[in-house]
């Protein structure tokens, strides 16, 4: 029977659960360091700041945004947007978290190439995303062999953006310790706590381009062997 998965139990279910980890850990890690204060009482809007300041960019914006780990900046609206806990928080966490986010815009005012790479493999990614894997299952009960290939292309542009986005993440996250040790925004005890922090969050990224790997290998497995 095609439902009786084994290649989703052996392949996919570990990699979730791996997936599941990361995103516990990254939010533990968060909750430890926001309850240690940063000794410069230096806020995530400031810390943001100084980055942007850093790198002489002035055309972006620093607003807060409700959630918890909502952070993000945002390319189209020139905006760096933090939770209400990181924007006017002093932890070691918001600090990291404020200047990351501030790496990114970094990122976009030097013309980072792999954002370019990324940005250019979206539009497949998003339909792979919603598409892929039911291109597969329609082409495999149809016997239609091209459309599971299809399928399979469109799923495999999901994991290519994931691979993409880890070197983007991971310099951003470089981008901000070095900022933060530069401008002595912590102290060296501090800047560990923080680098905690970032590595969790890096982490997740890990996690869900393992999950997609595993997925697209799933569909190989299930789908374009059964129609050779």
């Amino acid at each position: 029977m095609i439902w009786y998965d084994y290649y989703y139990l052996i392949l996919v279910v570990p990699a979730l659960i791996l997936s599941v980890i990361a995103q516990f850990s990254v939010k533990s890690t968060y909750r430890r360091m926001s309850r240690v204060r940063n000794s410069r009482n230096i806020t995530g809007a400031d810390a943001a700041a100084r980055v942007l300041s850093y790198y002489g960019i002035n055309n972006v914006r620093i607003e807060p945004i409700n959630g918890e780990l909502s952070d993000h900046y945002d390319p189209r609206a020139n905006v760096i947007r933090l939770s209400s806990k990181v924007f006017s928080g002093s932890s070691i966490a918001a600090v990291g978290i404020a200047c990351h986010e501030a790496g990114h815009a970094a990122q976009h005012a030097q013309n980072y190439s792999p954002i370019k790479v990324r940005n250019a493999i979206l539009p497949f990614a998003n339909i792979g995303s919603s598409a892929g894997i039911w291109l597969a299952i329609i082409g495999y009960f149809l016997s239609f062999g091209i459309l599971v290939d299809i399928g399979i292309i469109l799923f495999a542009a999901v994991v290519l953006f994931q691979l993409v986005t880890l070197p983007i993440e991971f310099n951003a996250s470089s981008r901000a310790m070095m900022v933060i040790n530069e401008t002595g925004m912590l102290n060296t005890e501090e800047q560990r706590g923080t680098r905690k922090v970032l590595t969790a969050a890096a982490m997740t990224y890990v996690a869900a381009l393992i999950v997609s790997i595993m997925s697209l290998l799933r569909l190989i497995l299930r789908f374009r062997s059964r129609n050779d």
